[in-house]
């Protein structure tokens, strides 16, 4: 329990000038983990579907193997219900994700929002919200979109 409430507090820590690589990676790792369990989150419903679609953007985006994307996940959900706002995780992604990184990011994002095959309000409202903390052009947001649609 206290091991787990500590990687909490590491996580939503910012980065120390001095900070390892590994510990960087890791902390970009987590950001984006949590922007895509808010987006399966943002679904009234959890859907399995969802869950697979987030296994898959973070294997494609990271080439973890399973049991890191498991134990990554537990994390995001647990840092993503106590976290206040998106700024601490969307700062971390635009410091270290380039401009298409981001944009198959949020291509990610619709992915798992269209994965139950329905669009709710929240979920369009989410990704409009992480798509301008990104700094995601309109026009690259609306082709993510389409992109997801037609996946």
């Amino acid at each position: 329990m206290l091991k787990n409430l500590k990687a909490l507090f590491d996580a939503l820590s910012p980065a120390a000038p001095g900070e390892s690589a590994a510990s960087a990676q890791h902390q970009v790792r987590l950001s984006t983990a949590v922007l895509l369990v808010e987006m399966m989150r943002a679904d009234p419903g959890l859907d399995a579907a969802e869950r697979d679609a987030v296994v898959a953007a973070l294997h494609g985006q990271f080439d973890l193997r399973a049991d890191e994307i498991d134990a990554l996940l537990v994390l995001a959900s647990q840092t993503a219900q106590s976290a206040n706002d998106y700024f601490n995780f969307t700062s971390r992604i635009n410091d270290a994700f380039s401009m298409e990184q981001k944009i198959d990011m949020v291509e990610h994002m619709w992915r798992v929002a269209y994965a139950d095959g329905v669009l709710g309000a929240h979920e369009n409202h989410l990704m409009r919200r992480m798509a301008d903390l990104l700094y995601i052009p309109q026009g690259a947001y609306v082709h993510a979109k389409m992109r997801a649609q037609q996946a």
